[in-house]
């Protein structure tokens, strides 16, 4: 018989359920979080239980918990390891709301085998992530959201489309990361959506029950996990709001806006804290909408909540009652530990009895995200509501270009200070693009575009040189690009064909390594951090300054 090695405790301990591998849309800002729990929860005298099974994170270090299981997060190994702890000791409780979706997923496993969920209940995730249970909720608090509707099948996927009219945000319930998500146009894109993207997401053991039914297959799958439909709103400010709730108070940690407009996915989109653009009437009205949420869904510890502002309204897009992957930013930004508050909120302390105060910020954080692209060839470099960064770097300084330049250069970007600069950008974006050309321009840069966007800037007095398109014909914009003559790419599009003609301009950007902004908004910030660049205002300080 095998000896056993667990020999648990006569203490008082916790669990905490780890992230497990990590993979785009669950990284390493969960693990930060489950460390700082660890940390929280040692210090307030309780003995700390460690499971994850990824030795490339701190939270498998031998000194970051108490005890240590190297086990993989399934219901089988992880109920194993509660069943030898419960033999000796008291455990108080199991964490699963700090390791992204791989613990969450176990929670009503461990509810079943009666073991305490500590913090926000397991009813209370399954309210959040549960479109029907959601809505009645969100009309009960009359907050908004955009139409929506919920698809058990094809059949029921197209009627939907047809009732909310394109264009649309649709993704397969209980997912992180924005997985097989899309933003669809058109008919076509609804049509290689139904029957090109979701087989992909068939388990094999569906597949082999109805090996010649492709509708079947899909059907069965969405049975059990419908399609969620929300009408999109383009050109829409998406918001991230982090809070801290005990069941009776609310803190709100910090609001962040995005730079990116709603749609792209929330862990890709650059963003602002403190928010730049919003009127205090606004951001009194975002802190009473989370306070809300928080209090309703009867949180304990953290909460993330998505917004979007169209037209001074403000939608609800989804609630996460757990960590969030902005958790390390805004803590960092603000200066207060709250995944460790959290942990002690959930171990049984008052939000109260932190004494914490709204933060009176006198500097800026932009987070901005990392991309893998150079390393695969052949991917298009477009942002979109599925996620695509391996990492986040943040920009702090006292003012938001200085910040947004730091957060740039952070990423691995050369940010240029003279050349040319290329604008290729939609009919919508064409005033829009005006004062950014002119702030370029004022501090000599030279200016080419292609034909539209060329003849639009010169009858606005703008000096345009005209280059070709790819699809015009030699020297084309790529060539100049490969020769070195561009030193920065502002590209918008709309529509699929435009999309796919300038798809060889992104690779090339890429590749020589031009900083490109395939969003207006984007562009706009990286021109203000141009400046504030050439204009030599970056310098370097400690994180601890900023709370001097």
């Amino acid at each position: 018989v095998p000896a056993n090695e667990a020999m648990p405790s006569a203490r008082q301990k916790i669990v905490i359920l780890g992230g497990g591998p990590n993979r785009i849309g669950q990284g390493i800002e969960f693990d930060y979080c489950c460390c700082h729990a660890s940390f929280a929860l040692r210090a307030a005298g309780f003995e700390t239980i460690m499971i994850n099974c990824n030795p490339e994170t701190v939270s498998t270090d031998y000194d970051t918990s108490d005890r240590l299981y190297f086990e993989p997060l399934t219901a089988e190994d992880v109920l194993e390891v509660l069943a030898m702890e419960c033999k000796a000791g008291t455990l108080v409780g199991a964490i699963v709301q700090f390791g992204g979706q791989t613990p969450l997923k176990l929670a009503n496993a461990l509810e079943n085998a009666k073991i305490n969920i500590l913090g926000t209940s397991v009813d209370s995730i399954d309210l959040a992530e549960d479109r029907d249970r959601f809505k009645r909720l969100l009309d009960k608090l009359q907050l908004k959201q955009p139409k929506n509707g919920i698809a058990f099948s094809v059949e029921q996927s197209r009627l939907i489309a047809a009732e909310l009219g394109l264009p649309l945000v649709v993704r397969p319930s209980y997912v992180l990361g924005g997985r097989a998500m899309a933003i669809l146009r058109d008919e076509t894109a609804l049509d290689d959506y139904l029957l090109g993207t979701l087989p992909g997401l068939v388990p094999s053991d569906v597949k082999a029950r109805y090996p010649n039914d492709k509708t079947g297959q899909i059907n069965t799958v969405l049975g059990k996990n419908p399609l969620l439909f929300d009408r999109y709103l383009s050109d829409a400010i998406e918001v991230d709001v982090d809070a801290l709730c005990d069941g009776k108070d609310v803190f709100v940690c910090g609001i962040m806006e995005h730079i990116e407009e709603a749609g792209i996915h929330s862990g890709d989109s650059a963003c602002s804290l403190p928010p730049r653009s919003f009127s205090v009437d606004m951001i009194a009205k975002l802190e009473e909408e989370t306070r809300k949420l928080a209090l309703a869904l009867n949180v304990g510890g953290l909460m993330n909540v998505q917004f979007a502002l169209k037209d001074d309204e403000i939608y609800v897009l989804e609630v996460n009652p757990r960590a969030s992957r902005t958790v390390p930013f805004v803590a960092k930004v603000i200066g207060q530990p709250i995944a460790k508050i959290a942990a002690r909120i959930m171990a049984g302390e008052s939000l109260a009895s932190f004494g914490l105060k709204p933060p009176r910020l006198g500097h800026v954080g932009v987070k901005e995200a990392v991309f893998p692209f150079a390393r695969f060839p052949g991917v298009d470099t477009v942002l979109g509501p599925e996620m695509r960064s391996t990492g986040e770097v943040m920009g702090l300084d006292r003012s938001f270009e200085v910040a947004f330049a730091k957060s740039q250069l952070g990423g691995g970007t050369k940010v240029p200070t003279s050349g040319t600069v290329f604008v290729s950008v939609r009919d919508a974006d064409k005033p829009r693009v005006l004062d950014c050309m002119k702030m370029l321009l004022s501090l000599g840069f030279r200016i080419c575009a292609t034909g539209g966007t060329a003849r639009y800037l010169e009858t606005q007095g703008i000096p345009t040189q005209k280059v070709n398109k790819v699809s015009e014909g030699r020297p084309h914009v790529v060539d100049a690009i490969k020769n070195g003559s561009i030193q920065l790419v502002f590209n918008t599009t709309e529509g699929a064909q435009a999309l796919a003609d300038s798809r060889s301009l992104r690779r090339a950007a890429l590749l020589h390594r031009v900083p490109y902004y395939t969003t207006l908004a984007g562009a706009v910030a990286a021109s203000q951090g141009i400046k504030a660049y050439v204009a030599g205002d970056l310098e370097v300080h400690a994180l601890q300054d900023y709370f001097g």
